[in-house]
């Protein structure tokens, strides 16, 4: 995966930023209520606090509002098919359990992520995560193949913010010292989640679907209603889970 040293090379060989505007993207989501993704949640308090420490080091460069909490994205699913043929962004029942199959074929248990130094992209500033690259590698491979949106280059990292505004990037990037920490955050990861967030708002916050649990290579729903009414489904859920095989897993509850 690519070095922070890298990652900074390409962030100053942008003149500047890229401005993000806060509207509703209508054209993108025509009307579709929710967008999913697979992401590793690293909502904890100290993450929290170097982001924090990290949106005060960029005060007045940010987008007001950016809600979503500290997560590390694996894969992008798109948004739920409602229809018999899904359009190209869009993804039904059979494609998200061909995602849980290869999960549980894979059998990827819990690993170690670290959680470093203040980077960016041209349009958003994050912290960069490292150590994982094994075990990321490996649930992309899972999670990546034939999804509904080109997915590019990897870069494992938690989003800051979003900015505001076309900002000089040499100038930018003599706020990211400010906050450089002292040793880089280590995370436990135990588990994977299915994500969504509001289509129609920007930065808004993440709502979890469902986890896979990587000690227990197995997919748990938050809620009969998110695992019944994902495509709106009208099939019965299986309720002995240990009996239950991997065709199954999706409609699973915990």
């Amino acid at each position: 995966m690519i070095t922070p040293a890298a990652l900074r090379q390409r962030f100053l060989a942008e003149p500047l930023t890229l401005r993000n505007e806060r509207r509703d993207f209508g054209d993108w989501h025509r009307g579709r209520p929710h967008y999913l993704l697979w992401a590793i949640d690293v909502d904890l308090p100290a993450v929290r606090s170097r982001i924090t420490a990290a949106q005060r080091a960029l005060d007045g460069l940010l987008l007001d509002g950016y809600r979503r909490q500290p997560h590390i994205t694996l894969a992008l699913c798109g948004f739920p098919a409602r229809t018999a043929r899904p359009a190209v962004d869009e993804f039904d029942r059979h494609w998200l359990q061909a995602r849980i199959d290869a999960l549980a074929a894979a059998r990827i248990t819990p690993f170690t992520v670290a959680i470093g130094a203040l980077e960016s992209f041209s349009s958003a500033p994050f912290l960069h995560v490292d150590g994982a690259d094994g075990p990321l590698g490996a649930l992309r491979a899972c999670l990546h193949a034939d999804t509904p949106h080109p997915q590019g280059e990897y870069v494992p990292h938690v989003t800051v913010g979003l900015y505001a505004d076309a900002y000089p990037t040499h100038s930018v990037a003599q706020r990211f010292d400010v906050c450089a920490p002292v040793v880089p955050l280590r995370c436990t990861i135990e588990r994977i989640s299915l994500m969504g967030y509001v289509a129609a708002e920007i930065g808004g916050a993440l709502f979890t679907l469902a986890e896979w649990d990587l000690a227990a290579h197995r997919l748990q729903w938050r809620s009969r209603l998110a695992a019944a009414e994902l495509f709106r489904c009208r099939e019965p859920v299986r309720a002995n889970r240990d009996t239950a095989p991997a065709s199954d897993l999706p409609m699973e509850m915990p």
